[in-house]
């Protein structure tokens, strides 16, 4: 079984994954992988020097807080479409060679864009975390990103309330982490239950 799990950023989609991988689901985060794998492939890191001379540090490296700068303050969003475009391919292919070692495990993937890019098909069920926008703000502004950068990113994205009309399974992060903790291992038993 592959879930594909999504939500705003800032909803908790992470702490929710975390919560998967200890009832035992194997787990891709794809934030991570774009973090540690592709913004560091040589073929990456070059197309975007190319585009953005001034995110490259002097060690050849993607600075990836000057990129995100760059591609949502930019109106009309070609940038993050271009982006985009260039790191998802890589994230899918990842996704697939990570899926394929297992494909009788219990998967979730974190997948922010998953229905943004139309990915939905991909999984078996799909799980939004979901957050009030105090909330959400709250914790981004709590990660360092300003007020304004905090909802530059969360206008490019899906609105949440579309998220969790599209998704078949929702869990509310407007609580404490025990209260998210939870929800997860009622989803995980619930969906453990329906495979036998």
């Amino acid at each position: 079984m592959t879930l594909g799990l999504t939500g705003g950023m800032g909803c908790g989609k992470s702490t929710a994954l975390r919560f998967f991988a200890e009832l035992g689901w194997r787990t891709l985060d794809s934030d991570a992988i774009v973090r540690d794998e592709v913004l560091r492939d040589p073929e990456v890191s070059a197309a975007i020097g190319a585009r953005f001379p001034d995110v490259i540090d002097a060690a050849g490296a993607v600075r990836r807080d000057v990129l995100a700068m760059r591609v949502f303050a930019e109106d009309g969003g070609a940038d993050l479409d271009w982006l985009e475009a260039l790191v998802l391919p890589r994230v899918l292919a990842r996704w697939r060679t990570a899926l394929a070692t297992e494909p009788a495990a219990r998967w979730v993937v974190e997948a922010p864009l998953l229905f943004e890019k139309k990915l939905e098909k991909g999984f078996d069920f799909t799980v939004c975390v979901a957050a009030s926008s105090p909330s959400q703000l709250a914790r981004l502004t709590g990660r360092g990103l300003s007020p304004t950068l905090a909802g530059q990113r969360i206008s490019r994205q899906l609105p949440l309330a579309k998220k969790t009309e599209l998704a078949d399974f929702v869990l509310s992060n407007d609580g404490t982490p025990e209260a998210l903790r939870r929800q997860v291992a009622l989803l995980a038993a619930q969906l453990n239950s329906a495979r036998h």
